[in-house]
């Protein structure tokens, strides 16, 4: 083989490697969401809860709060959740409070809730439904004490 045919076969296997490393590069970065954010406790409306009705919101009465996007069922009440959004928000970024009081975190069902001094808590499931309203108080002690730890992960 000639001194340029080897020059050749090495450039091509240089630029073969490359492509391939660049090509697993570009496999391995997390694919970007852009300005994609999250639907806040399944598209209901965070103020219907405290009126007794959780009701679906419109997507066209929303508002951003904490990283979401939140829909409500009336202009009216997506202002009164921007004036207040803490008051009307769930408790643990809508995760499930039982989970929460057990030291974990589960994601937050709008079947599942309960108002508890003015203040909106989800649970995962009927079960959980149902073991958290044992001891309310002390459930939310627990979470409350649980929740620093648990909700950076």
């Amino acid at each position: 083989m000639s001194n340029f045919a080897s020059r050749r076969a090495l450039a091509k296997g240089t630029l073969g490697a490359g492509l391939i490393g660049a090509a697993a590069l570009v496999a391995a970065r997390p694919a970007a969401a852009g300005n994609q954010l999250a639907v806040a406790i399944s598209g209901y409306d965070a103020t219907s809860f405290f009126t007794g009705t959780p009701r679906p919101g419109v997507p066209r009465f929303n508002a951003t709060h904490n990283g979401a996007i939140w829909y409500f069922t009336t202009e009216a009440a997506r202002d009164q959740f921007r004036a207040s959004p803490a008051r009307f928000a769930p408790q643990y970024d809508g995760y499930c409070a039982w989970a929460a009081s057990q030291g974990y975190k589960a994601p937050g069902n709008p079947d599942f809730w309960r108002v508890v001094d003015d203040r909106l808590y989800l649970k995962v499931h009927e079960q959980a439904q149902a073991m958290w309203v044992r001891d309310i108080p002390g459930n939310i002690t627990k979470a409350n004490m649980n929740w620093p730890r648990i909700h950076p992960f």
